[in-house]
């Protein structure tokens, strides 16, 4: 990686001895490794010059001063003689592992250093010489952060997928996607795809080829730490993680056309319901496709005018089950009672009587997929509109994924 990234703020180098402190044992005379970029006196550790003193060889390291380029990994070089261990250290940032390769002359880090972060390196040769030297990379002009779905130790439903959503752009999408490390209890077989959220930022989505499985244990460890998300995205300079638990096998089936909806668990109908959808022919008319239940919110206040339907209504609605961020719920509707079980007459949103909203609510959870079937709608659910990718066929998902 470059030195002039734009931005990047780079100060004036701390000062650096040409050479580290030793510490050899006097009985072994091994090399002393220093960790400037050459200057090792000429010869191998193994042979002592005309003086008796065993000559020293040299060790170097990619990155150096107060500084240092981020974005690109710690590599150490010996010159002379077989490294035998290595380790680079950040505080609380922790190590960074890495190999040595197979002649014992370079150490390479698995992962890359990070902006504004002190390290210290610390190397040892198969002799007994050891050496340390640190550095300190330039702090980042700009941040890139995000927010994960579905929250830490959480159950959810079958259909929930790992949701990424970036507060800056994302350029480097492959680099960042290299870095979100997903492990399933059961080895589920599924792909990540790249859209843009309702709100307009970058998101990037893991789901599963089929719905998951229950009992499934699922962890993201997002690896980012010292990622460049490209022009205008800024730096990542933290990692993250989340894992949660798949719950019950649950489907809540919603029919249009018939007016009715029911609850599936594991394959069986446990409830059913008479309902009214959105008006048809109109931005009334509600949304087909699998909508996934994004979160229960109880009572809320609902107006039109936040989801572009002028002042139609403005009320208080009571067990509110959020399908979309476009604004359909699932939700108790008593003021449309007439037209429950006989015709679609909502502005959008799947009304049912108090009783039955409430038992639909109690018994659904945030995963769980609402799979919405007739003519009278206005489109599919889009992936970016809530969760919609169980809308995309399985090989055009695939295909959404940066590194296919």
């Amino acid at each position: 990686m470059s030195s002039a990234r734009p931005r990047i703020r780079r100060t004036a180098p701390a000062r650096r001895s040409a050479r580290l402190a030793l510490t050899v044992p006097a009985a072994l005379l091994a090399a002393a490794l220093t960790a400037c970029s050459g200057g090792g006196a000429a010869g191998s550790a193994a042979q002592a010059g005309a003086d008796g003193k065993a000559p020293e060889t040299s060790v170097s390291v990619n990155l150096r001063g107060g500084a240092a380029a981020p974005g690109g990994p710690v590599k150490v070089t010996l010159a002379q003689g077989k490294l035998k261990t290595v380790s680079v250290t950040a505080g609380k940032s922790g190590a960074l592992a890495g190999r040595i390769s197979a002649d014992g002359r370079t150490w390479i880090s698995e992962r890359v250093a990070a902006p504004g972060t002190a390290y210290t390196v610390e190397a040892k040769d198969s002799d007994g010489g050891g050496d340390s030297a640190t550095f300190t990379t330039a702090e980042a002009e700009k941040v890139n952060k995000l927010s994960l779905a579905p929250g830490k130790n959480t159950t959810v439903g079958i259909a929930q997928p790992l949701s990424v959503v970036f507060d800056h752009p994302v350029k480097n999408k492959a680099a960042v996607e290299k870095a979100l490390k997903v492990s399933t209890s059961n080895s589920t077989e599924g792909s990540w795809g790249w859209l843009q959220d309702y709100s307009g930022k970058d998101r990037v989505d893991w789901r599963p080829k089929e719905y998951w499985k229950p009992g499934t244990k699922v962890t993201l460890a997002a690896e980012l730490n010292g990622i460049d998300t490209g022009t205008d995205g800024g730096w990542f300079v933290r990692d993250y993680t989340t894992t949660f638990t798949i719950g019950a096998a649950q489907v809540v089936k919603v029919d249009l056309d018939g007016h009715r909806l029911s609850l599936h668990r594991d394959g069986a109908q446990v409830f059913q319901a008479p309902m009214s959808g959105g008006t048809p022919g109109g931005d009334k008319a509600s949304w087909r496709g699998t909508a996934v239940l994004m979160s229960k919110e109880g009572t809320i206040n609902m107006r039109s005018e936040t989801v572009g339907l002028g002042d139609a209504y403005d009320k208080m609605v009571d067990y509110s089950m959020r399908l979309t961020w476009s604004g359909m719920y699932a939700h108790a509707a008593p003021w449309n009672s007439g037209y429950f079980g006989n015709a679609n007459r909502s502005s959008g949103c799947l009304g049912m009587s108090d009783s039955n909203a409430s038992a639909l609510y109690d018994q659904v959870r945030v995963g769980d997929p609402f799979e919405i079937t007739g003519a009278d709608a206005k489109g599919t659910v889009a992936e970016g509109n809530g969760y919609g990718a169980w809308n995309v066929s399985w090989t055009d998902w695939q295909t959404k994924s940066a590194l296919k």
